[in-house]
């Protein structure tokens, strides 16, 4: 490591210092790091507080880009499909939003966060009474039980991984389908109980995620079910047609005693997709008919309008503005790009100026150094490859890298998501790696199925556009799914496949770590060992700035899920 840390810090110089930022713009790196403590049992006992102000009724509309890939709980990583099945999906743990922007996790259809046993091998839970589907019918233990049996099965591709690796005798499970049940899934009476293969005192965050919302058993129809999920959330699907809108109407099944989380006060939401950036920001500019109650998931202020809406006070108090966890990254494919001087030469070209300028400036964003965003724990300040000294690249290190390894005019295939923001930033990187002696071809890819093609094995791209939140508040929901070899496979989100042993090695030895400042040390460590290997661009963290129209009510960031909290608006009269 330290022969390889020489390498790295000798290819394109570098500097640790940071710059001073724009008093007026958020700052990502003094930012407070994200931490969630886990409530009681009161906590976890609905109904959820009632927002200040609010009134039921109305429609809340979606201005949006594009459709969900995915509305199969256990087929959901993607932060737009976890945000907009929070009205409608139930898990047995959850987040409550308080008014001050913070939030706790809670039991959602338990009765409690969890409880651990067996230092973290065994946690139990309890369901709570007079939860029922959206038929009337009953949240049966089969239900539970089913909702993780079927994460083993051979179609369920996409999702998070960690259930099925941890469960003792996952390895050889292959679903609930033929009849079989998994021995370390154990219910008796209304508590279900797992038993791990390693102690997981994080456990019960790791339930929050989208992709453990619990599934209906008799109205499971395997792939199908992807296209019409059962409710047991305030909301169910009134009407979907599939790429232009999807639309939530009530659940009179849902009783708000049952739940601490969710509050219910539109009639329905009416999403809609096709739209670019400019395109509903110039609507809720305008401010006109049902655009008054319209807001995004996605969508965020174009980077053409960040000026205008944010310079202007009466059009910026229709904005929420709000640091996140994620960090935007450009994994390499390390089957294809196996020289780490052409990785290096890549991440030393790397235009993030330019970039973050197309982007609409340092409001939409910090350039990265790190993967690991400022605010999440075990976060640690290094550049490697000079980003801080040069943030418009340096061609001339990156060529004389290229030369160094033999491959100047190396081929390089770069996947992006369609849209027009992302045409102009692919055009920018195009232009700043052919100067620095790449050949560039840039793949354009529909957005509802970009992670999807990105995440097969042999998707014949070199580069690709990507990004990570931490899937609850710690380095391993990042560093394992993301960059561990264990996880590489169809479907999987170690989009680089990235397969070091040495990585590999500490990722499994921090996740060891029961003390939590050693452990955060530990993932700045894997952080840095990762970009030795220049296994990725760190591009940037982001800012977001979700706009909104003037009808509607408490428009707040869900700090559990990284996303907008739709089941705390409301529309005002």
């Amino acid at each position: 490591m330290a022969a390889a840390s020489t390498t790295v810090l000798s290819a394109c110089g570098s500097s640790d210092k940071g710059s001073s930022a724009d008093k007026n713009i958020p700052s990502v790196s003094k930012a407070k790091t994200m931490n969630i403590p886990v409530g009681t049992k009161a906590d976890s006992t609905g109904p959820a507080p009632e927002v200040a102000g609010a009134v039921k009724g109305g429609t809340v509309y979606g201005l949006d880009q594009f459709d969900m890939d995915h509305l199969d709980p256990a087929q959901i990583y993607v932060a737009t499909e976890g945000a907009i099945t929070r009205p409608i999906l139930r898990g047995l743990t959850g987040y409550k939003i308080d008014d001050k922007g913070g939030c706790t996790l809670v039991g959602d259809v338990a009765t409690d966060a969890g409880t651990m046993k067996n230092g973290g091998k065994t946690w139990s839970f309890t369901i709570k009474d007079g939860i029922k589907w959206e038929d009337g019918s009953d949240l049966s233990m089969d239900d539970v039980r089913h909702t993780f049996e079927r994460l083993f099965a051979s179609f369920v591709t996409e999702g998070p991984r960690y259930v099925q690796q941890w469960l003792a005798g996952g390895d050889k499970y292959k679903g609930p389908y033929d009849g079989k049940k998994l021995a370390s899934i154990e219910v008796s009476g209304k508590t279900i109980t797992f038993h791990l293969t390693e102690a997981r005192t994080d456990f019960n965050f790791t339930l929050a995620m989208a992709g453990y919302s619990l599934v209906n058993k008799k109205k499971d129809t395997k792939e199908k079910y992807d296209k019409r999920p059962y409710a047991l959330g305030p909301y169910k699907i009134g009407d979907r047609q599939i790429g232009k809108s999807l639309t939530y109407v009530r659940n009179e099944h849902w009783d708000p005693q049952t739940d601490a989380i969710r509050n219910a006060y539109p009639d329905q939401y009416a999403f809609q997709f096709g739209f670019e950036l400019v395109a509903s920001t110039d609507r809720f500019i305008a401010d006109n008919g049902n655009d008054q109650y319209a807001m995004s998931i996605y969508n965020e202020v174009a980077p053409e309008r960040i000026a205008q809406v944010l310079t202007n006070a009466t059009l910026k108090k229709r904005v929420l503005t709000q640091v996140d966890t994620v960090t935007y990254y450009w994994p390499i494919n390390m089957t294809r790009i196996k020289d780490v001087k052409v990785r290096q030469a890549i991440n030393c070209a790397w235009p993030h100026l330019q970039l973050q300028t197309i982007r609409g400036g340092k409001a939409t964003s910090e350039l990265a150094t790190t993967i690991l965003s400022p605010v999440t724990p075990g976060y640690s300040k290094f550049d490697l490859y000079g980003t801080d000294k040069k943030p418009g690249g340096d061609p001339v290190k990156a060529k004389a890298l290229l030369k160094e390894a033999g491959k100047v005019g190396q081929k390089l295939v770069i996947a992006y998501q369609q849209s027009d923001n992302s045409v102009k930033q692919a055009v920018a990187i195009k232009n700043a790696l052919e100067a620095a002696g790449f050949q560039v071809v840039n793949k354009q890819i529909d957005k509802s199925t970009f992670y999807t093609q990105i995440g097969k094995i042999d998707n014949g791209f070199d580069l690709m556009a990507a990004g990570w939140s931490p899937d609850w508040p710690n380095g391993y929901s990042v560093f394992y799914p993301c960059w561990s070899g264990e996880n590489i496979g169809d479907g999987r989100s170690n989009y680089a496949q990235l397969n070091d042993p040495s990585v590999n090695k500490a990722i499994n030895a921090a996740a060891k770590i029961t003390d939590v400042d050693e452990a955060n040390k530990a993932w700045g460590t894997v952080d840095r060992q990762i970009m030795e290997l220049a296994a990725v661009v760190p591009d940037y963290h982001k800012i977001r700035n979700w706009m909104h129209g003037s009808k509607v009510g408490n428009l707040v960031y869900d700090a559990g899920n990284t996303c907008v909290a739709l089941t705390k608006l409301y529309v005002k009269k």
